[in-house]
């Protein structure tokens, strides 16, 4: 397994570049598109982005048994979810973000009408990469399709997403803003985890209860750190704006809990990760480290 062998770093490094090549395969085969929206959609996937949930993907699978190659649908029909979510939430009518990954969003690089075909391309496309993934079982595939629709749809990404749009200038309880990240980001790390457990054609409940733990701290923890780099961190090493939650008056957990709280919260998420994945008989030292690094990271 990768993760008797490799270090965090090295296991990163190698599951990125192998995710970066699965995309670029996969845009290399749209012959019928026009080209400008292929290369907007290159844009938007392939120049830069930490991968965390490709990565997560393939440590899944990787604790549960499975080469790479059988992951490789999945890890790459999440990334392709996730970077269609970017390119929809920096649009004017959401966001209105000017930078993403250190460079100019896609709507400011093409123009609005292409980023918005380019997002929902990716959308579609993601979903085309797991129903024709011959590598795994017909009904894993049917149980993957539906996973990634719940998590990135109305049961997930989109329902935080208008949480999120909602909660602007207003005060929520840690309650209510946990609900909403655990939507709007949660879900499709949770995504990305539970399909790596499926491409290893995993059928155990009880190892699908203690991942989904995993992945709801692992999540949180995510966004936590989020909000801690939204304020001590900078633009250039982000590759966002820096400061722009709190210029939009966003609630963030850095302003219900204080930053040290914030930091504290991280920590014990991380912990109650940890806890979740000892339930599982097998080598999950990776993903153990991934939920570390995510607290860690400084972009």
């Amino acid at each position: 397994m990768p993760s008797a062998i490799l270090t965090l770093e090295d296991f990163l490094g190698s599951s990125r570049l192998r995710s970066e090549s699965q995309m670029q395969q996969s845009l290399s085969a749209l012959h019928v598109m026009p080209e400008r929206l292929v290369e907007a959609m290159r844009y938007s996937t392939l120049l830069g982005g930490k991968r965390i949930r490709p990565c997560l993907v393939y440590a899944s699978a990787a604790a549960l048994g499975a080469p790479q190659e059988q992951a490789d649908a999945a890890a790459t029909a999440v990334e392709f979810i996730h970077c269609y979510s970017l390119i929809h939430d920096d649009l004017p009518a959401l966001d209105n973000d000017d930078l993403r990954r250190g460079k100019p969003t896609l709507h400011r690089a093409f123009d609005e009408a292409t980023a918005i075909l380019a997002g929902d391309a990716l959308q579609s496309l993601a979903f085309q990469l797991l129903a024709e993934a011959s590598c795994v079982q017909s009904d894993i595939r049917l149980k993957m399709v539906t996973l990634l629709a719940r998590a990135s749809g109305c049961d997930g990404m989109i329902a935080g997403q208008s949480i999120d749009m909602a909660a602007v200038g207003k005060q929520l309880t840690l309650a209510e803003l946990e609900i909403m990240h655990q939507l709007k980001t949660g879900a499709l790390i949770s995504a990305s985890v539970e399909l790596g457990a499926l491409s290893a054609n995993c059928r155990d409940e009880s190892i699908f209860s203690a991942l989904r733990e995993y992945a709801r701290c692992t999540g949180l923890a995510f966004q936590v750190q989020d909000d801690i780099l939204d304020v001590v961190g900078e633009t250039s090493v982000l590759g966002k704006t820096q400061g722009a939650d709190i210029a939009r008056n966003k609630p963030t957990y850095v302003s219900l809990l204080g930053l040290d709280g914030a930091r504290r919260k991280a920590h014990d998420l991380v912990e109650q990760a940890g806890a979740a994945l000892s339930l599982i008989p097998s080598d999950t030292s990776m993903l153990r480290a991934i939920a570390q690094y995510i607290t860690s990271r400084q972009h």
